[in-house]
């Protein structure tokens, strides 16, 4: 083996560690929750980084039960597959007008757009809490939906267009001299060359709507989404460790198994969207 070759392997060696160190950074939190999701109150209070000795699933059973997870999977479901679903078809379509399109303002629209990615969601929670109830929204499953999509379009259509940039134009020109009208030309060649944007857009957006405790709070004020309903297992005074981390597996469970599915599409989706065609 040359000197260059073994420079270059011990320089990747030196590479790898802090990866390395990054990676168990990453999977430890998820070890330390089903660790201790699997002992007994006393289990965990006796020894909190031990490794369970005596597994239970008790503490799921209980979580399922105390904090009606399956009347909250269903919300949860419902606002965000609804959401997640109109968030793609929007910024799809308005990505494609952004990036394809010449109209008047559109610079400026976009730079609007690109200004309220700036605004923390906190600073608008009054008059958007003023806007649910005059519209008659509170305690409805549209109105979460609605609220999900009006705060995470911004980005979601910044997204989009810039994926769209990153395409030949020439390809909406050769629609138009076919014959093909706006409508035909996003849905035959738009929708189908920005599937792997779409698909890693729905990830993320499945996340942030999932994850979701502040604004579902405000909206479902009766019926609760999934990380309401963990957030009530804490108590007042003491928690049980235990029963609120098996909450938080089950409630994390749907995202991986979304993730480690779609993981490569996600990959391709980022891939492609850093690369001009």
């Amino acid at each position: 083996m040359s000197i260059l070759a073994k420079r270059e392997k011990r320089l990747l060696w030196i590479a790898c560690m802090p990866m390395t160190l990054l990676a168990l950074s990453c999977i430890y939190p998820v070890f330390f929750s089903i660790n201790n999701a699997l002992k007994t109150n006393k289990g965990y209070i006796l020894d909190r980084f031990g490794l369970v000795t005596d597994p239970t699933f008790d503490n799921f059973v209980t979580a399922w039960q105390r904090a009606h997870l399956s009347d909250y999977f269903v919300n949860s479901v419902i606002a965000t597959g609804g959401a997640v679903l109109l968030l793609l078809v929007v910024s799809s379509l308005a990505g494609f007008a952004l990036a394809m399109l010449r109209f008047p303002f559109r610079r400026f629209l976009f730079m609007v757009i690109l200004a309220s990615l700036m605004i923390p969601v906190q600073v608008v929670l009054v008059p958007f809490y003023r806007t649910i109830i005059a519209l008659d929204l509170v305690n409805t499953r549209i109105g979460l939906i609605i609220s999900y999509t009006a705060f995470f379009l911004p980005f979601s259509v910044y997204m989009m267009t810039a994926f769209y940039s990153r395409l030949p134009r020439e390809l909406v020109e050769a629609a138009r001299m076919d014959g093909a009208s706006i409508l035909q030309i996003w849905w035959n060649v738009m929708l189908p060359m920005g599937k792997p944007a779409l698909i890693t857009l729905g990830i993320l957006n499945t996340l942030y709507c999932w994850n979701d405790v502040l604004i579902s709070l405000l909206v479902l004020q009766k019926e609760r989404t999934v990380m309401v309903g963990i957030a009530a297992l804490r108590g007042e005074y003491t928690t049980n460790v235990p029963l609120l981390t098996a909450g938080i597996v089950l409630a994390a469970a749907p995202i991986v198994i979304i993730y480690l599915v779609f993981q490569r599409q996600i990959v391709n989706g980022i891939a492609v969207g850093a690369v001009k065609g």
